[in-house]
């Protein structure tokens, strides 16, 4: 597990300051970005951390590139990314002009919505991610839920993004640990997520990364508006000391698998990329090329066994 994440880790910080600098060793020539623009599309909806971060890079992003470019974010949230990632692959322009920040759900989406992906993940062209992340099991302040052992004795409703992980971690949890979610659909972004637990349609979020938390809804720690129930990613965060992890409910080594493997995801947690086919040097960051992805797929041939109960687990849905 640790050597795929440290191929599949993405090693490319975004400045997040104006004062920053990324770190690339070659620029394409200045004569084709000069007076153009580079549409960033941001596979989640407004408000977001996704979109946070996307439009943070959108402000940085053109100076750093020969020719200073303008970038200009399209949001496009339907499908948990599905619909964004389609159309990078599919019938985006192959020039250098569309890249994409999509949520890291999409490295998993072949088991996950088989029926959905027109993609292929080795053919996209994989230029960084923003941050890692650790999902947070977070209740509405009014819910009964104190502690992570009240999510297998008692139902937390939990809103979800159809394809996204607010959908897919707790029907693994459920599957996996025996917690207690009951999971509805029909949302399409945080900001509609947030709004539903003000509203009181849902009592909880069973996975929302705690950069999110933290980016858009800071009140809601600091004023005790959602009690934190349960932290998961490969590596407990030291933030969230005396937090249980998912993984320390898992009950046999091949649901460990299982769960780790889902998990990897978070190590790449906002990643971006290109469509298939873009000449390498109009590739933002020149640092795209040199990934090892044949070390990515002999990992995930490794792991057959824990993807194919993955891919039976999301049948059962």
């Amino acid at each position: 597990m640790r050597s795929f994440t440290s191929q599949f880790m993405m090693t490319v910080v975004l400045a997040a300051t104006a004062g920053g600098t990324l770190p690339v060793t070659a620029q394409p020539a200045p004569d084709f970005y000069a007076g153009k623009q580079i549409t960033l599309i941001v596979g989640a909806g407004v408000g977001g951390a996704y979109d946070q971060m996307g439009r943070l890079m959108a402000r940085h992003l053109g100076r750093h590139i020969a020719g200073n470019p303008a970038i200009v974010v399209l949001n496009m949230p339907a499908a948990g990314s599905m619909a964004a990632t389609n159309y990078l692959f599919g019938t985006a322009p192959k020039d250098g002009t569309v890249i994409a920040v999509i949520q890291r759900a999409m490295m998993l989406a072949r088991l996950t919505y088989p029926g959905g992906v027109r993609f292929e993940l080795a053919k996209l062209n994989w230029i960084g991610s923003l941050n890692r992340e650790v999902a947070l099991t977070v209740a509405w302040h009014t819910a009964p839920h104190i502690t992570a052992r009240d999510l297998f004795e008692r139902e937390l409703i939990v809103g979800a993004i159809a394809g996204a992980e607010p959908e897919t971690t707790p029907r693994l949890y459920n599957s996996l640990l025996g917690t207690k979610f009951k999971i509805v659909t029909g949302y399409t972004g945080t900001t509609e997520l947030n709004l539903a637990l003000e509203r009181g349609e849902i009592q909880g979020r069973a996975d929302w990364a705690l950069s999110s938390l933290k980016a858009t809804k800071p009140d809601w720690l600091r004023d005790h508006k959602v009690t934190l129930l349960m932290q998961g990613a490969l590596n407990n965060e030291p933030e969230l000391k005396g937090l249980p992890s998912a993984l320390d409910f898992i009950k046999n080594e091949a649901d460990r698998k299982v769960m780790e493997l889902y998990f990897t995801q978070k190590s790449v947690a906002r990643p971006v990329v290109a469509p298939p086919g873009v000449p390498p040097e109009r590739l933002p960051f020149c640092v795209a090329r040199s990934w090892n992805w044949p070390g990515i797929r002999n990992f995930l041939e490794k792991q057959r066994e824990p993807m194919s109960r993955l891919a039976r687990f999301q049948a059962r849905k």
